[in-house]
């Protein structure tokens, strides 16, 4: 079933829209399988290619979500791009989310990299909405851990 995925700003603008095919529903959460539809770049280290397939992880009840990124129709992981977001917004076919900026990408050997804290701090946030989201990077890396650096698809719903 073909699922929309909406990225919003922190102020619920809608910045990026795409579809995809949902995977698989469990209780608040919900895995979808997308293809990037962007020009190639390279980000941080990991090419981003038209065609490479993320399996994207939301949840109605985490300030997080996860995309696992493999090269073009591959299994070849390249790695986890994690956003803290708002809790996401999901309805039958269509999941919401607002970014909140801050990002952790984790490289499939492991490595990883707290992005854009200049932009998340440019925010504003109330400071309890900043204490929140500051605890989502660490939250996060100890989900990876605790599951072995393996697919989300095989714990996704553990998260």
């Amino acid at each position: 079933m073909k699922w929309q995925i909406v990225k919003q700003n922190a102020a619920g603008k809608d910045v990026w829209q795409y579809d995809g095919t949902l995977v698989a529903r469990i209780g608040e959460a919900v895995l979808i399988d997308a293809r990037f539809d962007r020009d190639d770049f390279v980000f941080n280290g990991m090419p981003i290619c038209r065609g490479d397939r993320f399996i994207e992880a939301y949840y109605a009840d985490r300030w997080f979500n996860i995309m696992e990124i493999y090269e073009g129709g591959t299994e070849t992981l390249k790695g986890w791009y994690c956003n803290v977001t708002y809790p996401a917004n999901i309805q039958e076919g269509i999941v919401t989310y607002k970014d909140l900026a801050l990002d952790v990408m984790i490289f499939a050997d492991q490595r990883c990299l707290l992005l854009d804290e200049d932009e998340f701090e440019a925010l504003g946030l109330p400071a309890k909405i900043k204490e929140k989201a500051r605890k989502i990077p660490n939250e996060l890396l100890l989900l990876f851990q605790k599951n072995n650096y393996q697919s989300i698809k095989r714990w996704f719903d553990q998260a």
